[in-house]
């Protein structure tokens, strides 16, 4: 059965994980704890429920299976994805966002702890009984609802985290698909080369994600793209433009560096020319051109 890694994109639109739903059977085969009790300290009531639900979120390369479109497969998330998955949930504060199931909208419940384990041995976790490996996504989760606490922790209804969200699959990333573009400008390929030869010197430093990189490579070669990638350098190239303003040289934070690593502005008109020329320009255009403005607006 085929098994996939799974990868974070964040130059989608949509990427990462939104919330955390606590559910009956999570994916990861690991249940939560809920701790009921407080822990003696002065001045405490020491009777009082902590409604606290604590367990991993993500188990690193724990394949988890799945069934889709008619085909059994398993994926799973390496270390460093689910680090950096773990920090733009927190930066981007979906703490007080969770669901029941995977359906339900949840209130009340917030994630009010969150670490990566480092050291299996000596880790917080183990004193729940837990044994997870290095670089799982531990978190507690806060239950300020009554009625989820009562009706669905304490009955044993729910018994673990399972996350929500966006993630690309490595392996159609890293493919080239039959029907494929190679007739961009070569300035797009300049582009692409330039950023290359820039970083053979002095390095990517913090920026740039893999599939920035992987697309300046690509780039740099000529490759035949993919529709959806000229989506995606349309995508990225559109709400990133605005980056050149506050940076005009490749050492001058990362905002021309990376913009140059996707073809640069030759690459913005070449990519919107292809999808009109494609049939892709109309309403779908305007649909994720709406998207990219609702982004942009919530991010403010």
């Amino acid at each position: 059965m085929k098994i996939i890694e799974l990868i974070l994109d964040e130059d989608a639109i949509l990427n990462g994980i939104d919330a955390i739903s606590i559910v009956e059977n999570p994916a990861i085969e690991k249940n939560f704890v809920a701790l009921n009790k407080q822990q003696k300290m002065e001045f405490a009531e020491q009777d009082k429920e902590q409604q606290i639900l604590l367990g991993p979120a993500l188990i690193p390369n724990k394949t988890i299976y799945r069934h889709q479109d008619g085909e059994e497969f398993y994926v799973y998330f390496s270390k460093k994805t689910i680090r950096r998955a773990s920090e733009l949930f927190l930066m981007r504060g979906n703490q007080n966002k969770s669901t029941l199931e995977h359906q339900a909208q949840l209130h009340g419940l917030s994630v009010v702890e969150s670490w990566i384990v480092e050291d299996p041995e000596m880790d917080k976790s183990t004193l729940y009984n837990f044994e997870v490996p290095k670089g799982t996504w531990m978190v507690s989760m806060k239950v300020n609802n009554e009625d989820v606490w009562h009706n669905f922790v304490k009955t044993g209804a729910v018994k673990g985290f399972s996350i929500e969200g966006f993630f690309a699959d490595k392996v159609s990333m890293s493919e080239i698909q039959m029907e494929s573009y190679a007739d961009y400008p070569d300035d797009v390929k300049a582009n692409a080369r330039n950023v290359l030869d820039f970083v053979e010197e002095n390095g990517w430093g913090s920026c740039g994600t893999d599939v920035g990189k992987q697309r300046a490579n690509q780039l740099a070669k000529g490759e035949g793209i993919s529709l959806d990638t000229i989506k995606r350098m349309y995508s990225y190239l559109s709400r990133h433009e605005a980056d050149l303003d506050a940076s005009k040289s490749y050492t001058d934070g990362c905002g021309k560096l990376m913009y140059d690593a996707w073809g640069g502005k030759s690459a913005l008109s070449w990519s919107r020319n292809k999808l009109r020329e494609l049939g892709e320009s109309g309403e779908d255009m305007e649909i994720e051109d709406l998207l990219m403005a609702a982004v942009k607006e919530y991010f403010k």
